[in-house]
């Protein structure tokens, strides 16, 4: 058994801030998880259990409560020993039992390649941190102890390593506001994965920083003397900054070493928050501030919950001085985040700024729960939580004066979504401080979103190339996906019933017996199954009517006159062609063609195309004579008379070319309510221009009422839909 001498580290931090009998329960943890790792060992060396208790002592420091450092000690026992989640319920309780679990890697499932193994393992990590946010903590200390002890591991293993540590762990510490994880782990990530980039960078930052000090303590003690004479006892702190974010800058700015290292950051540490306003106004009137360089966020804190006043000034020796005034509860939650809960008792300030990280982390949760719900696999989950992980953050109002958080680059839809789900689904439009904009309009922050919703609406498969948050693009999926499946089932079975009645059968006399019989035949799971495949054009309506009509039981004389009766029905149908009604959206069961644009009111033909389903064409479309030598992908179709769905057109206008025409024109056409998906416009000589347009319009009426109103304007020349392309 190891030794006990071994726990000093852990127990003096425990001792801290713990009572003494759950400092005793962590020592019963260590020996319970001590015998059961008893012969395992380390690739760095020594006994297994120095891992977990590693792991403890790096909870113990940012000061988490004890069922986390017990559960931290024994986070591998379930995974890695005999003993099962029981035995930790009946020794610990079922809230260590629960921790230990959400951590407990997918070891034992079988899958087809390590990227599924390794994503559902998150995606199981994830729900549980539903329950309960200690487990990421653990797993975050985890990846941290590891980071620490990598060097053993083969080059491409650490590499590999290395790459996952930078793209989800430490983002996820930062969205979790624990900056001294985010920072380890994204400097030993970066020493890892770029190796020779790493000690040439710190190779340069120890030959710089002799210099820099001397300057770095010359403005410390400039700026502690302006706030002590002002009477203010506040901290100056200079600080440097690490490795991998002089790295992003240098990469992303494309800025020299030196150019980086020319900024000097301190921040200031004050009692109370009126204290940090006024402290900037001393801290300016020492060094001028630089114009737009200002960011509040204690007003509007960051999504992970930080709060600090930002400022960039002119210093002395012509170098930029980077401030950030904060108190003293809100720097213990800049480093350790949503672990500041477990630091502060339930009262005064500290209360209040711990609660809103925590009321932040568990909305970032929910937010989750969300996703993987509509998530088709683990590894879209995986690849919509990255999404999430790195936001350069918008905030925008709605017309209450709620603050809504959103990555840079999202658009009102990207808004809709994450106000709710149903109003997303619902958007038709939007007001942008008042003023009606596109749909795929960018949002700044600062600006007031109105969402302007219909019954009649449903989302559009288009939003998918705009929208950058993971909760529009994965509730988005799934609505399409369940209308696909829905869409090609019901169209399957259209296409059946009047395959069927060739062969003088109707689709409501199918028995049950006749379903069972042809789904083991064509060795589907259920009957929908087929609907579907026929929907999408993966099987022949007709194909599959024949093999029902040779499961029958052989017919008596009154089967064969009503299968007469039945089939001349069929071909007074088929003589008077009675066209299948079509309405639907573009991008689900029935698509309609890129090169024609069909809208209602046109002739229109269908082809069933395998994958697609019931592709519809204007029967004017040059594109049509490809199919002419295959009749039997045809399909008579027409539009149904109920449709409310918005069509994609194409328009083009010949106009002279003036200064502000292009403007003139989208004015004119969005007072006819109608919406421009896509714009380019093209000098066709020194006097005319032409301009192309994809306008959405519900049908030809619609279309010609824009054309007449276009055709008015002075300076337009020719406004015509383009017949194909």
């Amino acid at each position: 058994m190891a030794t006990p001498r071994s726990l000093d580290g852990l127990i003096s931090k425990a001792e801290a801030y713990l009572k003494p009998a759950q400092v005793q329960q962590i020592i019963a943890a260590f020996e319970f998880g001590d015998l059961a790792h008893a012969g395992q060992t380390r690739k760095a060396g020594g006994a297994y259990i120095w891992h977990p208790v590693a792991v403890a002592e790096i909870l113990a420091e940012i000061q988490l409560d004890h069922e986390s450092l017990i559960a931290a000690i024994l986070h591998d026992v379930i995974e890695d020993t005999p003993y099962t989640k029981q035995d930790i319920i009946d020794r610990f309780g079922e809230k260590v039992a629960d921790i230990i679990d959400g951590v407990t890697k997918l070891g034992k499932l079988a899958f087809d390649n390590p990227q599924e193994a390794q994503a559902e393992s998150f995606r199981k990590m994830m729900l549980a941190m539903s329950r309960d946010i200690r487990v990421i903590l653990i797993k975050l200390a985890d990846r941290l102890h590891n980071m620490r002890t990598l060097g053993v591991m083969r080059p491409d293993k650490q590499r590999r390593i290395a790459r996952e540590t930078l793209d989800i762990y430490a983002p996820i510490a930062a969205r979790l506001g624990i900056n001294s994880f985010r920072i380890e782990l994204e400097d030993l990530g970066f020493k890892a994965m770029y190796p020779k980039r790493y000690a040439a960078l710190e190779k340069a930052i120890k030959k710089a920083r002799g210099n820099r000090k001397e300057v770095v303590d010359q403005i410390s003690d400039a700026l502690t003397a302006r706030l002590k004479q002002e009477g203010y006892d506040a901290k100056v702190l200079g600080r440097e900054k690490h490795l991998f974010s002089l790295y992003k800058k240098m990469r992303a700015k494309r800025l020299s070493f030196v150019e980086v290292l020319d900024i000097f950051a301190f921040r200031i540490i004050v009692p109370h928050v009126d204290d940090c306003y006024r402290a900037l106004g001393l801290v300016h009137s020492l060094y001028k501030p630089l114009p737009g360089k200002f960011k509040d966020y204690i007003a509007i804190p960051k999504a992970n919950g930080y709060q600090s006043l930002h400022t960039l000034l002119f210093g002395p020796f012509g170098v930029h001085i980077e401030v950030q005034i904060r108190t003293d509860a809100m720097h213990e939650v800049s480093e350790h985040g949503i672990a500041a809960h477990w630091h502060y008792k339930l009262s005064g300030e500290g209360a209040a700024q711990t609660h809103a990280i925590d009321e932040r982390a568990q909305e970032w949760v929910r937010n989750l729960l969300e996703i993987q719900q509509s998530a088709g696999n683990s590894l879209d989950f995986l690849e919509n939580v990255k999404i999430d992980l790195f936001p350069d953050v918008t905030y925008v109002f709605t017309p209450q004066g709620d603050i809504v958080t959103l990555p840079r680059n999202a658009t009102a839809v990207d808004f809709a979504y994450a106000v709710h789900t149903n109003l997303g689904h619902a958007c038709v439009g939007c007001r942008i401080d008042r003023q009606l904009m596109p749909l795929r309009t960018t949002l700044e922050s600062g600006q007031t979103v109105e969402i302007i919703k219909s019954k009649e609406t449903q989302p559009n498969p288009n939003w998918l190339n705009f929208v950058t948050t993971a909760k529009a693009r994965a509730q988005i999926r799934s609505f399409l996906k369940n209308q696909h499946d829905q869409s090609a089932e019901e169209l399957g079975q259209k296409l059946l019933t009047k395959a069927l009645l060739i062969h003088g059968l109707s689709y409501n006399q199918l028995t049950e017996q006749h379903l069972i019989t042809l789904i083991a035949q064509l060795h589907l799971e259920n009957w929908s199954q087929l609907l579907n495949d026929i929907g999408l054009g993966r099987r022949m309506a007709g194909l599959v009517a024949k093999q029902i009509a040779d499961t029958l039981p052989p017919k008596t004389d009154a089967d064969a006159t009503q299968e007469s009766e039945t089939k001349q029905t069929a071909q007074a149908s088929a003589g008077a062609h009675q066209p299948l009604a079509i309405s639907g959206t573009e991008g689900l069961v029935v698509n309609y063609a890129q090169c024609c644009h069909p809208i209602p009111g046109d002739e229109i033909i269908g082809f069933m195309s395998s994958g697609k389903g019931l592709v519809i064409h204007r029967q004017e479309c040059k594109n049509v004579r490809h199919y002419q030598n295959q009749p039997d992908k045809w399909l008579d179709v027409e539009w149904s008379a109920d449709s409310e769905q918005l069509f994609s057109v194409d328009v083009q206008i010949e106009a002279k070319n003036q200064r502000g025409t292009l403007a003139m024109v989208a004015s004119e056409i969005a007072n006819t309510k109608t919406d421009i998906q896509r714009v380019r416009s093209e000098d066709k000589d020194e006097t005319y221009s032409v301009m192309h347009f994809v306008l959405s319009v519900r049908n030809r009426e619609h279309l010609e009422d824009l054309l007449r109103h276009l055709r008015r304007i002075p300076l337009i020349e020719k406004a015509f839909r383009v017949d194909s392309h």
